[in-house]
């Protein structure tokens, strides 16, 4: 196993080995195209059987509500992962295998096993309560436990904590339970079209009320507690491989627990549904939301402690440490280089903090003797990325990290100070030399390239500046730069590769 050396080695040096040959099948059009094959006749088949039970008027009625709290958790899911923002194909994967895949599994095995129940104890009442608190959380978990799995195996990459244990696990159920509420809102409009029911009193109006009001989220939730054995799984090396088979698994029947409970709380009396959401469900909501906000400022730290070691060895500027693990330090970075770069300049910084933050943890775990052999290789790929958008992500997250620093305490002199403050005896302004920044071993100066010499205007403090294509402290200014344009001549890195992906080269 590879380690990490105390600081990373500065650039020119070349590493890595001769690219390996993959077979046929593990060819990247062979997976995608096998893939894309399975979710489209999974989502075609699903289709007709929805259709089928609900008619269409049903189904285009099911659709319609069912889609309103998608936009809502999907934009969760995706704020839980801005620090490490993953591929949008992992989400759409996940989404997909949820409303297609595992809901066609959980339909298919869900009624095959209720109506062998049924005939095997001619009891179709106790088989379908037998069905709804057993039968169903064991099928429909592992349904959407398998697209976790799958995101865990192939793209490892991708899936380097809790957190995207969470975002995959989430994502996944949002699409379920979007299929499920389809099919149940879809039954309950043709109820109420039989009895002529409408209005508040109508099934459909109940069925909305506690599926989408009350309980969006409650699929998402089982599915996280999987999502999180996975991440956990990841964070461990690769010698506790006991652990990381245990940790999935003990995540995957909490989540099977908690379904079954939800699932059962209608056979618990009048109240029952009310107290198991109130006693378990919030609760558990509370809980894991504080999971995942705390996991996401730990990231954020690990973030500002990790990079110093790549500032000291010239990879960084001394600012990007602090702005790179600040979310808001992120957000004004890309505002700046939208604003004076355009949108190139915007998405070439976006990626840049995104293979900051990679890079960050895999050092993280390279300390922690968590890292894989290819060690050595994944860290230069991460930081010839970085080498290459500096152009324009040095002078935002500058800029972000000089908006976002505490103001300097001046403390007043103990004496009487005669004149003007801050004119120098017999009236000279002072000089001030901005700091001169050379890039690693020759490879290029920042912008300009060139000190400056900064003068304070007559009777007013000196103002240093960090360097003078930058704009002052605080917001960008409203209008044209007196300074010089810090984009003016900054040109995107070419990549080869159609679409690059920030978090994979």
């Amino acid at each position: 196993m590879a380690s990490s050396p105390p600081y990373p080695a500065p650039p020119g040096e070349d590493t890595g080995g001769p690219p390996r040959h993959a077979h046929w099948w593990q060819r990247p059009w062979v997976r995608y195209g096998a893939l894309i094959t399975l979710l489209t006749l999974s989502g075609l088949v699903i289709l007709a059987l929805v259709r089928e039970q609900t008619g269409t008027h049903g189904f285009l009625v099911g659709l319609g509500l069912a889609v309103l709290p998608v936009p809502l958790l999907v934009a969760a899911f995706r704020w839980l992962d801005r620090v490490e923002p993953g591929p949008w194909r992992n989400l759409l994967f996940s989404f997909a295998w949820g409303a297609c895949a595992a809901a066609l599994i959980a339909i298919v095995a869900n009624s095959f096993a209720t109506q062998w129940i049924a005939t095997a104890t001619a009891d179709p009442a106790g088989a379908d309560t037998l069905g709804a608190t057993v039968i169903a959380p064991v099928v429909e978990e592992s349904a959407k436990a398998a697209a976790v799995l799958l995101v865990f195996l192939f793209r490892r990459r991708d899936f380097s904590g809790i957190l995207d244990g969470v975002v995959i696990a989430g994502v996944t159920a949002t699409g379920f339970a979007f299929t499920e509420n389809i099919l149940y809102l879809g039954t309950a409009f043709g109820t109420d079209q039989l009895t002529g029911d409408s209005g508040m009193a109508s099934v459909t109006a109940a069925t909305f009320f506690v599926r989408i009001v009350m309980s969006p989220f409650a699929h998402p939730l089982f599915t996280v507690l999987t999502g999180i054995g996975f991440g956990i799984a990841a964070l461990s090396g690769p010698r506790q491989r006991l652990r990381r088979v245990l940790l999935p698994l003990g995540g995957l029947l909490l989540a099977m627990g908690m379904h079954a409970l939800w699932n059962g709380s209608s056979t618990l009396g009048q109240y029952g549904f009310f107290a198991v959401y109130a006693a378990f469900m919030v609760p558990t909501f509370g809980l894991l939301t504080w999971l995942v906000v705390w996991t996401r400022q730990r990231e954020l730290r690990t973030v500002r402690s990790e990079l110093p070691a790549y500032a000291v060895a010239g990879w960084l500027t001394p600012a990007e440490p602090f702005a790179l693990g600040s979310m808001r330090a992120r957000r004004i970075a890309r505002q700046y280089a939208r604003r004076y770069g355009g949108r190139a300049a915007a998405r070439a910084v976006a990626q840049y903090e995104a293979y900051a933050t990679s890079l960050a943890f895999l050092r993280h775990r390279g300390r922690l003797g968590r890292a894989g052999t290819d060690f050595v290789t994944r860290e230069r790929e991460l930081l010839l990325e970085l080498w290459h958008r500096r152009g324009a992500a040095r002078p935002a997250l500058d800029h972000a990290a000089r908006a976002l620093a505490p103001p300097a305490p001046v403390t007043a002199a103990p004496w009487p100070v005669h004149g003007v403050y801050g004119q120098q005896p017999h009236g000279q302004p002072p000089h001030v030399q901005a700091p001169h920044m050379q890039a690693p071993h020759g490879q290029g100066q920042a912008h300009h390239g060139q000190p400056s010499h900064v003068q304070a205007p007559h009777g007013q403090p000196p103002h240093v500046q960090a360097h003078h294509a930058y704009p002052p402290h605080g917001h960008p200014p409203q209008g044209p730069l007196p300074y010089g344009h810090p984009y003016a001549a900054y040109a995107p890195y070419p990549d080869p590769r159609p679409n690059p992906d920030p978090r994979r080269s």
